[in-house]
């Protein structure tokens, strides 16, 4: 699997919860509001998207028809190997590889995060983000 995956969506089959691309960035779905104008009007839909590497929030407003793109998120475990002032070096704990991640923007997480603790960490269109501790190192 690359980090690149993906898999076309239409709008309207969206619901609470999936993830979708928008701008580049990966979002998740808050809330979703579809509407029908008319008798031979398109479907609209009006959602509520949170993005889940910097936690900024916003509103969008598509046709229900429209094509987007819903990540493949793999969500992995590793061990950190050393911490810097913003960002960890981790070890994935199946392949070995090692790589670099940005600290998490929470403070109680992030105090957290030490030399050999174990972390889940996800991946998506080439990003990673560390979202739970499973044991302070």
């Amino acid at each position: 699997m690359s980090e690149y995956d993906i898999t076309p969506v239409r709008a309207s089959q969206i619901k609470e919860g999936n993830h979708i691309i928008q701008n580049d960035e990966v979002f998740l779905v808050r809330s979703i509001e579809k509407s029908k104008s008319g008798k031979h009007g398109h479907t609209k839909c009006r959602m509520k998207i949170e993005n889940i590497f910097t936690g900024s929030k916003t509103e969008i407003s598509i046709p229900g028809d429209l094509k987007l793109q819903s990540p493949i998120i793999d969500k992995r475990n590793a061990q950190v190997i050393s911490v810097g002032n913003d960002s960890a070096q981790m070890m994935d704990l199946e392949t070995y590889e090692t790589f670099e991640t940005a600290l998490p923007s929470e403070e109680e997480m992030k105090a957290q995060i030490k030399e050999g603790a174990e972390v889940e960490y996800w991946k998506a269109i080439g990003k990673s983000k560390i979202m739970r501790i499973k044991s302070p190192g």
